[in-house]
């Protein structure tokens, strides 16, 4: 078996760099806002096209036909031995056909979802392209799964996400590393949502105000309790994003609702949270009060696994030249599926830059064809550890 020469991967990925370019470009040119379907599926065909364009019919594919969101795409290849590493990326974006354009300026390339997250996704297809052009074969079987409702809570995708994973003896989260120290995502965030609805008693606020029961009172004081969950010490964030309630002012308020969101750093912590906002009371007896929701994603922790695989990309930067560090994010992805599933997972493996969910948003193109192979050599040396990196 051929050993691999990290000079090697990185010539192809920079010789190359042109056509990876114009491939970039037509996939954030194909806008995919998650939810616009007929959007989504011209985004999907531009993905098959690209993917086909570089193995034929090496890979089988399985669509996963959505009615709403985009479809979910498998790719692999049967029977390939090796460790079976996971590539794990989403082509929808936050922003509207036509909001941002896509344009080259000094080194910096923008356009909608570019950092988050189609340069990573195309970073992974020619990760495995580099290796087979300059090897010749793989020794590991890649399983790439590009979904299309990652920035609505992947509620169509998560199980798939999850049945493949537990497949899999790693997971390559191609999300954008940290935009200023371009730093893997060793720890994310769990992230969870309540909606919380106060039924009152309305009354004439002049003439009966004595017989009413004001549900925006009721709520102001259980927001008061919720804030105060708060605790930036164990890294725990409460927020009340959005509140509606009563009809007119002359009117004592018989409907509240409130929307909520928490971050935690660990499953403890998130218990926690989510006892304390189910248990909730009200201090006015006539006040009835419906909790809704939970923890959407489990954190992503710095489990002995992920580690390992830290580890191993570490030791892919220096033998590539290229500093490999790591931090913690606040936003999750959906390598918190997996990690909490115990497969080892390492996030952030995308292409730096910056301006996620931002107009500014843009990755730095000089760092292409090095991230694509430190991507490349951490899968090797992977595959050479045979398993014990997930033991």
């Amino acid at each position: 078996m051929k050993e691999i020469s990290t000079r090697d991967v990185r010539q192809y990925l920079t010789s190359n760099k042109e056509k990876l370019k114009a491939e970039l470009i037509e996939l954030v040119r194909a806008e995919s806002p998650s939810h616009e379907k007929s959007a989504l599926l011209a985004c999907e065909r531009t993905i098959k096209r690209i993917f086909s364009g570089h193995f034929g019919d090496r890979f089988t594919v399985e669509t996963f036909q959505m009615e709403e969101t985009g479809n979910h795409l498998k790719y692999e290849i049967p029977e390939q031995p090796g460790p079976r590493i996971l590539f794990l990326s989403h082509y929808d974006t936050v922003w509207g056909k036509g909001e941002l354009p896509v344009v080259e300026k000094k080194g910096k390339i923008y356009g909608p979802g570019i950092f988050d997250m189609k340069a990573g996704l195309l970073c992974s297809i020619w990760a495995v392209k580099a290796l087979l052009e300059t090897k010749g074969e793989l020794t590991f079987s890649p399983v790439f799964l590009f979904t299309a409702d990652e920035e609505i809570g992947s509620l169509t995708s998560k199980e798939i996400i999850e049945t493949t994973a537990k497949t899999c003896d790693a997971v390559f989260v191609m999300e954008p590393p940290t935009p200023r120290s371009h730093a893997l995502k060793l720890e994310r965030k769990g992230v969870g949502e309540y909606t919380i609805t106060a039924t009152g008693k309305s009354a004439h606020a002049g003439n009966h105000h004595e017989d009413g029961v004001s549900a925006i009172l009721e709520m102001s004081k259980i927001i008061q309790k919720l804030e105060g969950l708060t605790d930036y010490k164990k890294g725990t964030t409460i927020n009340v994003g959005k509140i509606n309630g009563g009809s007119v002012s002359n009117v004592i308020p018989e409907k509240a609702k409130i929307e909520v969101d928490f971050r935690v750093k660990n499953s403890g912590e998130a218990k926690r949270i989510e006892a304390a906002i189910e248990s909730l009371s009200v201090s006015h007896p006539e006040i009835d009060l419906v909790i809704e929701g939970g923890l959407n994603r489990p954190p992503l922790e710095k489990t002995t696994g992920n580690l390992a695989l830290f580890a191993l990309a570490k030791q892919a930067g220096k033998k590539l030249g290229i500093k490999v560090k790591g931090a913690s994010a606040g936003g999750g992805s959906d390598g918190n599926f997996t990690s909490a599933l115990g497969i080892p997972t390492l996030d952030g493996l995308g292409i730096p830059g910056g301006g996620p969910h931002a107009r500014n948003e843009h990755i730095k193109f000089e760092h292409f064809p090095g991230k694509c192979a430190l991507v490349a050599v951490t899968c090797e040396l992977l595959s050479k550890k045979k398993g014990e990196v997930i033991s």
